[in-house]
């Protein structure tokens, strides 16, 4: 079953309330449209319902089954006020500052508190503002996964040769967050993408720290900072199935991973790939992509407490339905 496919199967089992809180912008308003009438999520609408109504009908846009919530009147106004200044009080967020970041045009912070306090599952935006809005607003609410401080990213890329990962799917992080992430970043990005890798394909990650060395056959600060993070994800999750410094090869190739690692669980079998940084994720993720022909599904964002996403300023409506399906997929893991 192609990748996307399988995603939304999995939505529609056990259904979640996503977020769109860029209700202005009428891409979001026919993708709200298209999730429900799919079955992949339920859909809260932050804006004014009088005016989104009059907007979609003008449209041909159904919105029935969608909840519309304007921020500026919502019942729980003054609860988020209270909880975002006491998330913010070292930074000495006033009340009055907090009201306003929640009634703000951009609708980001009410979503992200809406997301902490559970009356939403997940969130997705960036349809019109920028990557660092999204994820400051989402870090400032939601916050971080309990152990983990490092928000990033990992694309779930189908490849066309099934013995690769998981049935040719495989995990990359971090392709879209963090330039240079320092040995405990890269632990945290390991520990957070196999806990998707579980999510989203039902097995058990097996974790490569990736390097242009394998076991020792170079030395350099850079693979030493790979074997520092391993070391940490060992710490966090002694039962994770992880291994490094390993070169691409080594991971996924088991004849290579064989010579070069012998002994390893991973090695040759890696269906998660952790690239030590933004550099080599980001190329490698599009290489991939456009000379393998491999299907690049992301940047997914993890890392926060709970699911977050980012769309790109580009987005088609089909982005944002797809976008939600991974969200809703995330919430139930």
């Amino acid at each position: 079953m192609p990748l996307v496919k399988l995603i939304k199967e999995k939505a529609r089992t056990h259904l979640k309330t996503i977020v769109l809180p860029e209700s202005y912008d009428e891409r979001m308003l026919f993708a709200a449209q298209n999730i429900v009438e799919q079955g992949l999520a339920k859909i809260v609408h932050l804006g004014n319902p009088e005016k989104l109504q009059a907007e979609a009908a003008g449209k041909g846009i159904n919105l029935t089954g969608v909840e519309i919530l304007e921020p500026a009147n919502a019942p729980k106004l003054s609860r988020y006020v209270e909880l975002l200044v006491e998330l913010r009080k070292s930074k000495g967020l006033t009340p009055q500052a907090a009201r306003e970041l929640l009634i703000a045009p951009d609708n980001l912070y009410f979503a992200g508190m809406m997301v902490r306090e559970g009356d939403a599952d997940g969130e997705v935006a960036g349809a019109t503002g920028t990557t660092g809005d999204v994820l400051r607003a989402a870090f400032q609410t939601v916050g971080p996964a309990p152990g983990i401080k490092t928000v990033s990213s990992f694309f779930l890329m189908a490849t066309k040769t099934p013995t690769f990962g998981q049935e040719g799917v495989i995990l990359f992080a971090d392709c879209a967050v963090n330039p240079n992430p320092d040995a405990q970043a890269l632990a945290e990005i390991a520990i957070a993408t196999a806990r998707n890798c579980k999510a989203f394909l039902d097995v058990p990650a097996r974790v490569a720290m990736l390097s242009f060395s394998t076991k020792g056959s170079a030395k350099h600060p850079d693979a030493d900072k790979v074997l520092k993070a391993l070391e940490i994800a060992r710490s966090m999750d002694p039962q994770l199935s992880i291994d490094g410094e390993l070169q691409a090869d080594a991971a996924i190739i088991p004849a290579v991973g064989e010579k070069k690692a012998p002994g390893s669980n991973v090695a040759g079998r890696a269906n998660v790939l952790v690239f030590p940084t933004l550099d080599a994720g980001n190329i490698a993720y599009k290489l991939v992509e456009r000379i393998a022909g491999a299907k690049a599904i992301g940047p997914v964002i993890q890392g926060l407490a709970k699911p977050v996403n980012d769309l790109s300023r580009g987005c088609s409506i089909q982005d944002i339905i797809d976008v939600t399906a991974i969200t809703a997929v995330q919430a139930q893991g």
